[in-house]
Protein backbone atom coordinates (compact mmCIF):
# COMPACT_ATOMS: atom_id res chain seq x y z
CA UNK A 1 0.00 0.00 0.00
CA UNK A 2 1.24 3.54 -0.98
CA UNK A 3 1.23 6.22 1.12
CA UNK A 4 0.24 9.58 -0.22
CA UNK A 5 2.98 12.14 -1.30
CA UNK A 6 3.41 15.11 1.01
CA UNK A 7 3.34 18.20 -0.81
CA UNK A 8 6.90 19.87 -0.84
CA UNK A 9 7.78 23.22 -0.56
CA UNK A 10 7.46 24.18 -4.19
CA UNK A 11 3.78 23.25 -4.41
CA UNK A 12 2.91 24.90 -0.94
CA UNK A 13 4.59 28.10 -2.25
CA UNK A 14 2.11 27.49 -5.58
CA UNK A 15 -0.28 27.25 -3.71
CA UNK A 16 0.06 30.58 -1.50
CA UNK A 17 1.52 32.76 -4.63
CA UNK A 18 -2.28 32.34 -6.99
CA UNK A 19 -4.39 32.68 -3.67
CA UNK A 20 -6.26 35.87 -4.33
CA UNK A 21 -4.53 37.87 -1.01
CA UNK A 22 -1.20 37.23 -2.63
CA UNK A 23 -2.28 38.71 -5.86
CA UNK A 24 -4.27 41.32 -4.39
CA UNK A 25 -0.39 42.32 -2.12
CA UNK A 26 1.63 42.18 -5.46
CA UNK A 27 -0.60 44.37 -7.18
CA UNK A 28 -1.23 46.74 -4.45
CA UNK A 29 2.62 46.82 -3.67
CA UNK A 30 3.56 47.68 -7.98
CA UNK A 31 0.94 50.22 -7.77
CA UNK A 32 1.99 51.73 -4.60
CA UNK A 33 5.70 52.02 -5.79
CA UNK A 34 4.49 53.50 -8.87
CA UNK A 35 2.18 56.08 -7.25
CA UNK A 36 4.93 56.95 -4.87
CA UNK A 37 7.01 58.30 -7.91
CA UNK A 38 3.84 60.39 -8.40
CA UNK A 39 4.36 62.09 -5.27
CA UNK A 40 7.56 62.50 -5.37
CA UNK A 41 7.18 64.57 -8.14
CA UNK A 42 4.97 66.60 -7.36
CA UNK A 43 6.75 67.19 -4.04
CA UNK A 44 10.01 68.27 -6.00
CA UNK A 45 8.40 69.53 -9.29
CA UNK A 46 5.32 71.34 -7.77
CA UNK A 47 5.13 71.96 -4.27
CA UNK A 48 8.93 72.77 -3.53
CA UNK A 49 9.15 75.32 -6.04
CA UNK A 50 6.20 77.28 -4.48
CA UNK A 51 7.94 76.53 -1.00
CA UNK A 52 10.90 77.95 -2.08
CA UNK A 53 9.29 81.01 -3.33
CA UNK A 54 7.95 82.37 -0.10
CA UNK A 55 11.22 81.33 1.69
CA UNK A 56 13.19 83.41 -0.43
CA UNK A 57 14.05 81.47 -3.46
CA UNK A 58 15.98 78.82 -1.48
CA UNK A 59 16.52 75.08 -3.37
CA UNK A 60 15.76 72.46 -0.49
CA UNK A 61 17.71 69.83 -2.12
CA UNK A 62 20.84 72.45 -1.35
CA UNK A 63 19.99 73.03 1.93
CA UNK A 64 23.07 71.09 4.11
CA UNK A 65 25.60 71.51 6.86
CA UNK A 66 29.36 70.97 6.30
CA UNK A 67 30.75 68.44 8.71
CA UNK A 68 33.92 69.05 9.58
CA UNK A 69 36.96 66.15 9.02
CA UNK A 70 37.96 64.89 12.75
CA UNK A 71 40.45 62.42 10.97
CA UNK A 72 43.18 62.27 8.25
CA UNK A 73 42.76 64.78 4.36
CA UNK A 74 39.44 64.57 3.04
CA UNK A 75 38.75 62.79 0.11
CA UNK A 76 39.18 64.51 -3.55
CA UNK A 77 37.13 64.13 -6.80
CA UNK A 78 38.38 63.15 -10.19
CA UNK A 79 39.32 66.84 -10.84
CA UNK A 80 41.46 67.49 -7.44
CA UNK A 81 38.95 69.18 -5.59
CA UNK A 82 38.23 68.42 -1.52
CA UNK A 83 35.25 65.98 -1.63
CA UNK A 84 32.77 67.70 1.27
CA UNK A 85 31.22 65.38 4.17
CA UNK A 86 27.79 67.51 4.51
CA UNK A 87 24.64 66.17 6.17
CA UNK A 88 21.84 67.44 3.78
CA UNK A 89 18.57 67.96 6.15
CA UNK A 90 17.12 69.56 2.79
CA UNK A 91 16.38 66.52 1.85
CA UNK A 92 15.05 65.00 4.34
CA UNK A 93 12.80 67.87 4.30
CA UNK A 94 11.49 67.27 1.19
CA UNK A 95 10.82 63.40 2.07
CA UNK A 96 8.93 64.61 4.92
CA UNK A 97 6.88 66.37 2.87
CA UNK A 98 6.64 63.87 0.60
CA UNK A 99 5.50 61.49 3.15
CA UNK A 100 3.05 64.08 4.67
CA UNK A 101 1.19 64.27 0.99
CA UNK A 102 1.66 60.65 0.51
CA UNK A 103 -0.22 59.85 3.81
CA UNK A 104 -2.95 62.30 3.06
CA UNK A 105 -4.03 60.80 0.17
CA UNK A 106 -4.07 57.24 1.31
CA UNK A 107 -5.95 58.42 4.08
CA UNK A 108 -8.66 59.98 1.62
CA UNK A 109 -8.34 56.94 -0.31
CA UNK A 110 -9.28 54.68 2.50
CA UNK A 111 -11.86 56.76 3.72
CA UNK A 112 -13.29 57.29 0.76
CA UNK A 113 -13.17 53.08 0.42
CA UNK A 114 -14.94 52.97 4.01
CA UNK A 115 -17.79 55.05 3.17
CA UNK A 116 -18.54 53.14 0.11
CA UNK A 117 -18.44 50.15 2.48
CA UNK A 118 -20.90 51.31 4.67
CA UNK A 119 -23.44 52.69 2.43
CA UNK A 120 -23.32 49.01 1.02
CA UNK A 121 -23.86 47.71 4.61
CA UNK A 122 -26.54 50.23 4.73
CA UNK A 123 -28.05 48.53 2.12
CA UNK A 124 -28.01 45.21 3.17
CA UNK A 125 -29.29 46.08 6.48
CA UNK A 126 -33.63 44.98 6.80
CA UNK A 127 -35.44 47.47 8.00
CA UNK A 128 -36.20 47.69 11.37
CA UNK A 129 -39.39 46.51 12.72
CA UNK A 130 -41.41 49.01 14.51
CA UNK A 131 -42.11 48.64 18.10
CA UNK A 132 -45.41 47.16 19.07
CA UNK A 133 -47.66 50.15 20.48
CA UNK A 134 -47.76 50.89 24.12
CA UNK A 135 -50.75 49.55 26.34
CA UNK A 136 -52.86 52.16 26.63
CA UNK A 137 -53.59 53.66 30.26
CA UNK A 138 -56.77 51.88 32.18
CA UNK A 139 -59.79 54.16 32.33
CA UNK A 140 -61.13 55.16 36.08
CA UNK A 141 -63.74 52.77 35.25
CA UNK A 142 -61.89 49.72 34.72
CA UNK A 143 -59.63 50.32 37.88
CA UNK A 144 -62.53 50.84 40.34
CA UNK A 145 -63.90 47.48 38.36
CA UNK A 146 -60.04 45.95 39.00
CA UNK A 147 -60.39 47.13 42.97
CA UNK A 148 -63.58 45.69 43.15
CA UNK A 149 -62.25 42.50 41.74
CA UNK A 150 -59.61 42.23 44.51
CA UNK A 151 -61.57 43.03 47.59
CA UNK A 152 -64.29 39.92 46.47
CA UNK A 153 -61.25 37.66 46.15
CA UNK A 154 -60.09 38.71 50.08
CA UNK A 155 -63.37 37.96 51.05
Amino acid sequence: MKTPKKPGWWDEFVAFAVKGNAMALAVGTIIGAAFSTITKSITDDIIMPIVAIFMGGIDFSELKITLPRLFGEAPVDEAGNAIANTLNYGNFIAAVINFLILALVVFFLVKGINRIGDMAKKKEEPAPEPEAPAEPEPTKEELLLAEIRDLLKNK
